[in-house]
């Protein structure tokens, strides 16, 4: 939201109010094949500039500006308060970060060094979104549904825009993931969840994560039931099906469903449990056992220095003759 001053000059009235701050793991963006088990700092604040009905986070995203208890951050004092708590990764999320952007351009200029994840709805004009590209060092994109129909009834807003966002992303070499939220009866068609997965590996990379996620009933969707176990499973078979190296569930404890497997020998490289993390399979970015670059970060270099990144072109992908695992045996069953 913005406000005009004395003389004709806007200012952003949300800037630096911060309603939201955390230590997490950053799985829980989620990012996976980004510094697996390393930990953030977490911050949002007030607004969206969607209005999705099944918006798990209403309480700060559906609310103007001055009506939520908030606290000013300067960007010095955040930047400060990332380094006291020994981390080098500060992740706007919990709202949608697109709206803060002056306040994120002003926090990654005061140290260089601090990497910058936005967690991110991707409905952004294309200047202020390349600007971002070179600021941020990833960036997970709610692609929220594949219908345009569920976009403007759900979200109020249009599929198209978001998926030249994610374009727009890739295309920069940021490093990218993508969340998709499986809601039983709206976007959980097979047909619905094959076209995304195949538009994925046809029009960016088989290499980009992708993470499907259970649904809860919440906002405006209290009379929406859970999705089941089964559905988030099936979409991630999908996935697989399609061609995608790296496909994750979310919101489900399970043990197999989350791990990172070598595209080239099938071993799991990387085990989860929860937020649990052993990455004791990687050797760097490659496959102790056979070798092959997965193309992981691991840690942090300069900004902009995520291996593989290649602007304006296809990030690596799988190499020539590497064996497809079969879906059934990259899941065990659920526990419990």
């Amino acid at each position: 939201m913005a406000r005009r001053a004395e003389g004709g000059t806007l200012f952003a009235s949300s800037y630096g109010k911060v309603t939201s701050m955390c230590v997490d793991p950053m799985e829980k963006k989620p990012l996976y094949n980004y510094m697996p088990g390393k930990r953030c700092l977490s911050i949002g604040g007030a607004g969206c500039n969607m209005r999705c009905l099944h918006c798990q986070n209403f309480a700060i995203s559906s609310i103007p500006t001055g009506r939520r208890r908030s606290t000013y951050v300067s960007p010095e004092d955040l930047v400060a308060h990332c380094r006291r708590e020994g981390l080098g990764v500060i992740a706007f999320t919990y709202n949608e970060p697109m709206i803060w952007y002056e306040y994120i351009r002003d926090v990654a200029a005061v140290d260089p060094d601090i990497r910058i994840v936005l967690v991110t709805n991707g409905l952004a004009c294309e200047a202020l979104l390349r600007d971002l590209c070179h600021i941020a060092d990833a960036m997970n994109i709610d692609v929220k549904g594949f219908t345009e129909e569920f976009y403007t009834r759900e979200c109020g807003a249009h599929l198209r825009d978001v998926l030249d966002s994610v374009r727009i992303v890739f295309s920069e070499g940021v490093h990218l993931e993508l969340t998709y939220l499986v809601i039983p009866g709206l976007n959980d068609s097979e047909d619905e969840v094959r076209a995304f997965c195949s538009w994925v590996a046809s029009e960016l990379s088989s290499d980009v994560p992708v993470h499907f996620t259970r649904f809860h009933p919440d906002y405006k969707l209290t009379d929406v039931p859970w999705t089941p176990v089964e559905t988030v499973l099936r979409c991630r078979e999908i996935g697989i099906e399609e061609g995608l190296n790296f496909v994750y569930v979310g919101n489900i404890i399970a043990e197999g469903p989350g791990d990172t497997f070598c595209p080239r020998c099938g071993r799991p490289v990387i085990r989860r449990f929860g937020f649990s993390v052993d990455a004791s399979e990687l050797d760097g970015s490659r496959c102790s056992n056979c070798g092959f670059d997965l193309g992981i970060v691991r840690r942090r270099g300069p900004r902009g220095s995520a291996p593989g990144r290649v602007p304006g072109t296809s990030v690596r992908r799988t190499a020539p003759g590497a064996r497809r695992v079969p879906s059934r045996s990259r899941h065990s069953a659920i526990r419990g």
